[in-house]
């Protein structure tokens, strides 16, 4: 969370007002991957780093799957290609699995009222860009209010959708939404571009509160920590946390070209990080005997 509002007071003069098409809330400079159009979204890590990441809690294994998927889905969702549309709606059937299952709407709204009370406690230390950090917690506060506003019920129309429903039936079947089993999806995709758009937006609309709340709570978690250099000996690296710790997050960084990726085991009080060696996919990847220097964040 330092690291968060120190970042707040940097870069002060790269504020942006731009707007993401599904979103009208104030634009941070540091968040601005969620305030750009879907196409310019920046998905990827920066250039020359590889980040692999784990999450220690099942509240985190939901919000990171939820971002994996959003992010693609806006992205498809404004191709005119219709195995883009395809893509879009087979990829928002799998969101609406994940909200179907235990109330996911709580634990974002949860995350948010902790980051909230978090950065409440900065308006009074010195070197904090207060007008940044309002910006930022207005964002919060938005997007806490906007889930709160939508109540338990938001995914009712998706699932009251027979339209959705029976693509999400021949979805279980290989092969299942080809245009003989589902000539009415086959002929929806053939419309314009236009016309597709607008019903898309219409169901990602449904969903976009609580993804575009998931996506700014990680943004923070990801942010609250100082990445570390540390070295695995023999490719091997174990730690253990405080006990008052409150790690939800690992984040382990090599370069981009790097042979070797790391394989992430623990829970919240104990981790270890093996590196593999990887050369193609018909021979099984091992771990490395040399020392491999990295970078960790623990967040």
């Amino acid at each position: 969370m330092w690291l968060a509002v120190g970042i707040l007071a940097r870069r002060c003069n790269d504020f942006t007002q731009s707007v993401h098409p599904f979103a009208t809330r104030l634009a941070v400079a540091q968040n601005s991957p969620m305030a750009k159009p879907a196409g310019k979204i920046a998905a990827q890590p920066a250039p020359g780093i590889a980040h692999y990441e784990q999450p220690l809690s099942e509240r985190m294994r939901t919000f990171l799957r939820l971002e994996f998927l959003y992010h693609p889905m806006l992205r498809n969702s404004e191709r005119d290609e219709d195995w883009a549309t395809r893509t879009t709606v087979s990829t928002l059937m799998e969101i609406l699995a994940i909200l179907s299952r235990g109330d996911v709407r709580s634990e974002v709204l949860n995350e948010l009222d902790h980051q909230i009370s978090a950065l409440e406690r900065f308006h009074s230390h010195t070197g904090v860009d207060g007008g940044r950090l309002d910006n930022l917690m207005h964002n919060l506060s938005a997007s806490r209010e906007e889930i709160s506003t939508i109540g338990t019920g938001f995914l009712q129309p998706l699932k009251d959708s027979d339209f959705l429903n029976a693509i999400k039936h021949r979805s279980a079947i290989p092969g299942g939404t080809c245009e003989f089993d589902l000539p009415e999806y086959s002929h929806w995709l053939r419309q314009p571009i236009d016309r597709r758009q607008q019903d898309l937006a219409e169901w990602i609309q449904s969903v976009r509160p609580l993804c575009l709340g998931v996506c700014e709570v990680l943004w923070l978690i990801r942010e609250s920590a100082q990445p570390n250099e540390e070295q695995a000996v023999n490719g091997m690296y174990q730690h253990s946390m405080q006990k008052d710790g409150h790690c939800r997050l690992l984040r382990v960084s090599l370069a981009e070209q790097s042979p070797l990726f790391p394989e992430i085991s623990g829970s919240q009080h104990r981790f270890t990080v093996r590196f593999l060696e990887w050369s193609t996919v018909d021979s099984r990847a091992v771990q490395t005997s040399q020392d491999v220097p990295f970078q960790l964040s623990i967040c």
